[in-house]
């Protein structure tokens, strides 16, 4: 069994630049839709699994920015939080709260552009 985030978001040819810049994702498949919307992206953001698509109202799919918060945070293991955490903020996220030290070493949150928040953790 496998749990892959499923993030929507209000623009997801943007997501997939930042996630790309700010965390080096990779897009492997990609579905387009008739209408310009992206229904399906599936990324590799540090060897896990993530995936993307724009919202579709219609069928329940709205984004943070819709919706007007975001309900889950997406973790993220990477080998040096504060490179991912400086590269994330240049590409466009904002932080939530920097780097500290935790009782499972160094931790930091950000807020992506699109409004999904994310706790990088090392």
């Amino acid at each position: 069994m496998t749990a892959i985030p499923y993030l929507t978001v209000h623009d997801a040819a943007a997501a997939l630049e930042f996630y790309a810049a700010a965390f080096g994702a990779t897009v492997g498949e990609r579905y387009d839709e008739p209408d310009g919307r992206i229904g399906f992206a599936a990324l590799t953001v540090a060897d896990a699994p993530v995936f993307v698509s724009d919202e579709v109202p219609e069928l329940g799919a709205v984004s943070p920015r819709t919706a007007g918060c975001s309900t889950v945070g997406v973790v993220l293991q990477v080998d040096d939080v504060e490179q991912v955490y400086a590269a994330a903020l240049a590409a466009g996220a904002t932080s939530d709260r920097p780097p500290s030290p935790g009782p499972a070493g160094l931790s930091a949150w950000l807020v992506d552009p699109f409004g999904h928040r994310w706790n990088l953790v090392g």
